[in-house]
């Protein structure tokens, strides 16, 4: 077909995402030589320097352990006890954004996932982003210079206002563009079968079509 893809919207701090991961990947397996897959980053919380009021750190301990008790995913709960949090993924997202450039944002975005959840480290803290950008192989100045320009906060804003004009449900989220019309893709975090078979589905329509 002329001019299909799948979009990916996500954001790397985003808990729901870490916890289809396993699904999403095996979902991109399945669906290889059929659709190529673009990733869009859809932004959750903007930059702050304020700490994470406890109402916040509540639902989000709460949200990883329904998370955990649903899809079996693996949290490290230390997180809360070790770190300041902070509602601020827009640096995470620009990491990523840095990271594609150098042909990397699949590579930044599980390493971002695994620091944050796994190794209990804050990905909105400039010094966690850095240290996972140098274990890549990205220089580490220079990263940190871009990770703060107005480049990159631009670039940004731009993706965000581009995944968020897309026909999405929050994150992760999926669409999938078959000449320049939209369509959403169902996401079911246990199992691939269903996003599968309304992708063929709608690939196979619109070919008739």
């Amino acid at each position: 077909m002329n001019n299909v893809k799948l979009i990916y919207v996500y954001d790397p701090m985003c808990s729901w995402c870490w916890g289809y991961r396993p699904t999403w990947q095996t979902l991109q397996n399945e669906l290889k030589g059929i659709v190529d897959t673009e990733y869009r980053l859809g932004g959750l919380a903007p930059d702050s320097d304020a700490p994470m009021p406890e109402e916040m750190q509540l639902f989000l301990q709460q949200t990883w352990q329904k998370i955990s008790n649903y899809l079996g995913s693996e949290f490290n709960f230390d997180f809360w006890k070790k770190c300041q949090p902070r509602r601020s993924t827009y640096p995470a997202c620009r990491a990523a954004l840095i990271a594609r450039d150098h042909g990397l944002e699949q590579q930044m975005y599980f390493a971002i996932q695994q620091a944050y959840y796994l190794q209990a480290q804050n990905p909105s803290e400039t010094a966690a982003l850095s240290s996972i950008a140098n274990s890549l192989g990205i220089d580490k100045a220079k990263f940190k210079q871009d990770l703060h320009s107005i480049e990159f906060k631009n670039r940004l804003e731009q993706e965000i206002r581009t995944a968020r004009a897309l026909p999405i449900n929050g994150f992760p989220s999926l669409v999938l563009a078959i000449n320049g019309q939209h369509f959403p893709v169902p996401v079911d975090y246990e199992h691939w079968q269903a996003s599968y078979q309304a992708i063929r589905q709608l690939i196979a329509k619109h070919r008739a079509d």
